[in-house]
């Protein structure tokens, strides 16, 4: 099988390159290990044993080579793709490296998905090895792959693992020492800075997953300018409770650890509990996360302060960030609130930084990072005036390079703008706001609803622990203003005291949610970005 190949023209080359490091993770590996052989790479604890596991770099480098030779021994080819439906374990972080040293492509799953995603997900990649868990959370992966296997000609392994040891990992790819054959073999296929070395799905907010081909170039100067901007080092611990499969944890915990000699500490289970002893006994320094994770810290750091001494920095991400959120959990844990904004395709696009001012923080998803560009357009095409919300397109040095087996989905333009499919606007100082989704837009009676400030209003309402506003179907308006509400514990909020609190705060009457709707939780993907695909169905379910 051919190595995936990116797809960049010589123009986007010849624009882009000179950001680029041109060097793989494992290059950055080998310095760090010369360097720095006894620093913990990284400490995993498991929920369901109670357990911590801790390598050095140098043991990291030395499981990341015996799982390469027992790849090799696999017959795994350059160019193949190896899947991993792991949670956040030491194994996947060592694994990733192992597909480095051979030429694989590393694709990460999501430990939630089941037989439907999975079949469609490893079919499309063409995966020859899976890794699982043999059970996690009470289910049982290894049942779920041996009923798939008949459907997917190409997988050839299937490998389970045990969080605490005596597994088939051990078996077939810890199982023998490093040859020099084996090392020769790796500089052999050792993969260039421009070759696919990670495939990454889309989350599916909106419909179905998409298979992002990263590089590492296109890896590497993300994480570099990331950990630049927020003035982070090899002395700083990161925790990861964010899945490693989706790219805030692969980027900025599995690869921007690695790359730049930091300790990484991984949490396989949310327990706020257990997140905030872990940020105490570890002396964690920075995370990120998605909103949700934010929330449950922010309540733990309000009744245990001093567990959160160590944390400087928590970057929230994934979707736009309530302010108040920001400045209630920036007092809370002592520590500096950063918004961030990304996409599977680019990585961070936007992001604050220590030195910005207290309004940019509170009230932006952040400036571009080095090397990309940002533009809104209007609904005519033309680039829209200062302020105004319109859609956004990006243009950048840590592009994707195209999706496996489906290149017209790309949707660049001639000039390499990337449509983001999000709404936005741009002040005069180049900082972005998100102001919603193009396909969560709602539209009441030829007016457009900014559908994220009021859930940003309502977010500081009391009553209010989580929301989100969609458009319900009307005859005559188009669409009605529906909000879903999490209430907090204890309350009930109606529809006229949300009312009355949006009047309160200035909103204009046709902003206001005409329909209230109260549920325990909100559909969510595995990093916490709500599906309002979902909420949609259920409005729209009652049409029919």
């Amino acid at each position: 099988m051919p190595r995936l190949t990116a797809d960049f023209d010589a123009d986007y080359r010849a624009a882009m390159a000179r950001y680029w490091p041109n060097r793989t993770v494992l290059e950055h590996l080998d310095s760090e290990l010369a360097a720095r052989p006894e620093q913990p790479a990284v400490i995993g604890h498991v929920q369901a044993t109670g357990s911590r596991h801790a390598l050095t770099r140098a043991e990291l480098a030395d499981r990341a080579d015996r799982i390469a030779a027992g790849l090799l021994d696999l017959g795994v080819q350059p160019g193949q793709v190896v899947s991993a439906q792991l949670p956040n374990w030491w194994q996947l972080v060592a694994l990733n490296l192992a597909c480095l040293r051979v030429g694989a492509v590393t694709n990460a799953l999501m430990p939630v998905f089941r037989a439907r995603e999975l079949e469609f997900m490893l079919g499309l990649a063409e995966s020859v090895l899976l890794v699982i868990p043999e059970e996690f959370n009470g289910f049982d992966y290894a049942g779920m792959a041996a009923d798939l296997r008949p459907r997917l000609p190409a997988l050839e392994h299937v490998i389970t693992v045990r969080p605490d040891g005596g597994d088939d990992f051990e078996k077939h790819l810890l199982a023998r020492p490093v040859t020099a054959a084996d090392r020769a073999e790796f500089r052999r296929r050792a993969l260039t800075p421009d070759d696919v070395c990670q495939l990454a799905y889309t989350s599916g907010t909106t419909g179905e997953p998409k298979g992002v081909m990263v590089t590492s170039n296109t890896v590497l100067c993300n994480v570099r300018d990331y950990a630049d901007r927020l003035r982070l080092t090899g002395d700083d611990v990161v925790l990861m409770s964010s899945p490693l499969a989706h790219q805030t944890g692969y980027l900025y915990g599995l690869t921007m650890t690695v790359a730049r000699g930091m300790t990484l500490v991984l949490q396989d289970v949310w327990r706020p509990e257990r997140a905030t002893e872990i940020i105490r006994d570890e002396g964690v320094t920075f995370t990120m996360a998605a909103t949700p994770f934010l929330v449950d810290l922010c309540a733990r750091a309000e009744a245990d302060p001093a567990a959160f001494a160590s944390l400087r920095l928590f970057v929230c991400g994934g979707a736009p960030v309530p302010r108040d959120l920001v400045r209630k959990a920036g007092v809370a844990m002592g520590a500096q609130i950063n918004s961030c904004w990304g996409m599977s395709e680019i990585g961070a696009v936007t992001l604050t930084g220590p030195d910005d001012p207290e309004d940019r923080v509170f009230e932006t998803d952040g400036s571009a990072m080095p090397g990309v560009e940002l533009r809104v357009l209007a609904l005519d095409g033309s680039v829209a005036p200062v302020g105004e919300e319109g859609r956004l397109q990006v243009r950048a040095c840590s592009l994707f390079g195209g999706y496996l087996k489906r290149p017209d989905l790309r949707g660049l333009d001639a000039d390499g703008w990337f449509d983001t499919g999000d709404l936005a606007r741009l002040d005069v100082a180049g900082y972005l706001r998100l102001t919603g989704r193009s396909k969560d837009l709602v539209i009441r009676g030829g007016e457009n609803i900014p559908v994220v400030e009021i859930e940003n209003l309502l977010f500081s309402h009391p009553d209010v622990a989580e929301v989100a506003v969609v458009g319900m179907p009307d005859p005559r308006l188009g669409e009605r203003i529906c909000a879903f509400v999490v209430p907090r514990s204890g309350t009930q909020p109606r529809l006229d005291d949300i009312a009355a609190y949006l009047l309160g705060k200035g909103t204009a009457k046709i902003y206001l949610p005409e329909r209230l709707e109260l549920l325990d939780a909100l559909p969510r993907t595995p990093t916490g970005k709500v599906q309002k695909f979902r909420l949609r169905e259920l409005l729209h379910g009652e049409e029919n």
